[in-house]
């Protein structure tokens, strides 16, 4: 067998049994090329997780593709993507054709259940993050500063204004912390391909929408909107949540309830959670042409970063300013999976006080029983037939 179907064929089996998010994500990576196939060593492994996690776009996802590309080049880390996405996009595509069958009060159960299961799991992510990313007063100020900003809609550009907000407090305030370590080999991409990468990833998200105001196609305005959330997460898959909302169901693509049902279902497949564009590119196109759109313009600007940066990372991540400004983003972030944990995601989902009680319910399952995610889907979608 080939390098390169070595390496989808693992990746394949991790796509189809990778339960339970990025976090149980890295700890299947693991156990899977550093302990049992030994492709990468501990020291490797850890520093590639720094990089994913220090950079914007899906980690694990991210920390795949750099697996695949150390295992067998670039064919290997495409290989990866696709081994590790395909079995969740196909289940969700097929999810956005039956999601249109449901009708009556069966269908209308499942669809609120999942849309408690949504507050559950955005409420669990964002108490994660918050004990991570906001340690201390500042951070927690800046989260908390970050989601009055979003809920009070005062200013611009809402989301990328709060984000750079953040970097910019982080830059002033966050300097104390450990340095990274370094022990990552910047021989897996050239300095050359590595500046055509971040060169393509800045001239994309700067271009895709002046080209969407002159030609006024839907396809390009469809692209830059996926390209443009997978451009911005930082700090955990979840916040994909709010930029994916803002993107895709404000200019009426598609509509609240549909967009939280799917990001509920999204919960219930293994492997990454940014497959949940496979479902939003089929609702918004109609088309199986839409579902793969979305897949690529999602996944495009974390992979390109990240080969944009391999070359330079032993160099970058010395720098105390960038260190700093990161820790303030990561904050900044956590505030605005806030603002989206109350609106949308509850005032949209939370109708009763049966609603509140599911809620707390699937928040403490998870939270602190470690229930998987798959188990928390299904007693949601019972709870919404039970009080539809």
């Amino acid at each position: 067998m080939s390098r390169v179907l070595e390496v989808f064929s693992a990746f394949l089996r991790l796509g189809l049994s990778s339960f339970g998010g990025p976090t149980a994500h890295i700890g299947y990576f693991r156990d899977e090329f550093v302990a049992r196939r030994r492709w990468l060593d501990e020291p490797e492994f850890a520093d590639l997780i720094a990089l994913c996690q220090f950079l914007p776009g899906p980690a694990s996802s991210q920390l795949g593709f750099a697996i695949g590309l150390m295992r067998a080049g670039f064919p290997g880390a495409l290989a990866a993507w696709i081994g590790f996405t395909a079995p969740s996009a196909v289940a969700l595509i097929a999810f956005a054709y039956e999601a249109d069958a449901l009708s009556g009060s069966v269908g209308a159960g499942v669809l609120h259940g999942l849309k408690l299961v949504a507050v559950a799991v955005v409420a669990n992510a964002v108490w994660g993050m918050a004990r991570t990313l906001c340690p201390d007063l500042i951070r927690a100020a800046i989260a908390v500063l970050g989601a009055a900003l979003i809920l009070s809609n005062i200013m611009p550009y809402g989301q990328i204004a709060v984000i750079l907000a953040g970097a910019i407090a982080g830059y002033f305030l966050c300097r104390s912390g450990a340095p990274i370590a370094a022990t990552l080999s910047a021989a897996l991409v050239s300095r050359r391909t590595g500046s055509a990468a971040l060169a393509a990833f800045f001239l994309l998200l700067g271009a895709l929408p002046v080209a969407h105001g002159i030609t006024g196609s839907s396809g390009i305005a469809l692209f830059d909107a996926f390209y443009r959330s997978g451009a911005l997460v930082f700090g955990g898959g979840h916040v994909v949540l709010p930029l994916l909302r803002d993107a895709i169901v404000v200019p009426g693509w598609v509509g609240e309830d549909d967009f939280l049902a799917g990001y509920g279902a999204a919960q219930a497949m293994p492997g990454p959670l940014f497959a949940f564009a496979a479902y939003l590119g089929m609702k918004t196109d109609l088309s199986l042409g839409g579902a793969a759109l979305g897949l690529v313009a999602i996944f495009l600007p974390g992979f390109l970063i990240l080969v944009g940066v391999l070359p330079f990372w032993d160099g970058f991540r010395r720098l105390a300013s960038a260190q700093a400004a990161m820790r303030g983003v990561g904050a900044a972030v956590v505030g605005l999976l806030g603002a989206t944990l109350y609106s949308p995601v509850w005032t949209s989902g939370v109708r009763s006080a049966g609603d509140i009680v599911m809620v707390l319910s699937g928040f403490a399952l998870l939270t602190i029983w470690r229930i998987p995610p798959l188990i928390v889907v299904i007693l949601g979608i019972v709870a919404g037939l039970v009080l539809a």
